[in-house]
């Protein structure tokens, strides 16, 4: 049965929701790779011309990636998930399905304000959507040892949403490729402050 009846709330069991994210992320990555074209010839100066785009395809797997990677792990520790993170969850997954097209979209017009603007916006949405989801899980298991020894420190989180911000501020006044670079700086200190957060906590 997929859902049960969990004190007040109604929860779905936590392998069901697992499997069922894990699949949705990996058609995600496959039309990632799908998308990327192949050097016009067979040299380094035209796979260098494709930069931009390998840039990006980094940008974008690394970010789902680390969504995997960081829900996964916390998927470990709980047995149900609240209908109210499964919806949040949902719209972040509506959300990372436009990964692909905007990735392309930016490769394409690294120097073009709207796709600059759209690529940015689609990772600020996955974190704050992302951060949303977690907080509801720690909302509804409040004595789960395991993820009270993890905790969520919101100060740390927000680290990737202000360099974003920053890079938002250099698209719209001197230097065009800012969110683009600033996405790839966050999703790095994202991966960086997740990785630091569990060795800490062994």
């Amino acid at each position: 049965m997929i859902y049960s009846i969990n004190s007040k709330y109604s929860s779905m069991e936590t392998t069901r929701f697992e499997t069922f994210f894990d699949a949705i992320l990996a058609i995600i990555i496959t039309l990632l790779v799908i998308k990327i074209p192949q050097p016009a010839a067979p040299t380094i100066a035209a796979i260098l011309e494709l930069k931009t785009t390998y840039i990006a395809y980094l940008i974008s797997f690394l970010t789902l990636y680390n969504l995997w990677h960081a829900n996964h792990a916390l998927f470990q520790i709980i047995d149900t998930i609240e209908n109210s993170a499964v919806w949040i969850y949902g719209a972040m997954i509506f959300v990372i399905s436009l990964i692909p097209y905007f990735t392309l979209w930016i490769a394409n017009n690294i120097n073009s304000i709207p796709a600059e603007t759209m690529f940015g916006l689609i990772f600020i949405i996955t974190h704050i959507l992302n951060r949303l989801g977690i907080k509801e899980i720690y909302k509804s298991n409040k004595y789960n040892k395991k993820l009270n020894k993890i905790g969520f420190n919101r100060h740390m989180q927000s680290m990737p949403l202000i360099i974003l911000a920053i890079g938002f501020i250099l698209t719209y006044t001197i230097f065009k490729p800012g969110i683009y670079i600033s996405c790839l700086i966050s999703v790095v200190l994202w991966i960086v402050i997740d990785i630091k957060k569990r060795d800490y906590n062994g």
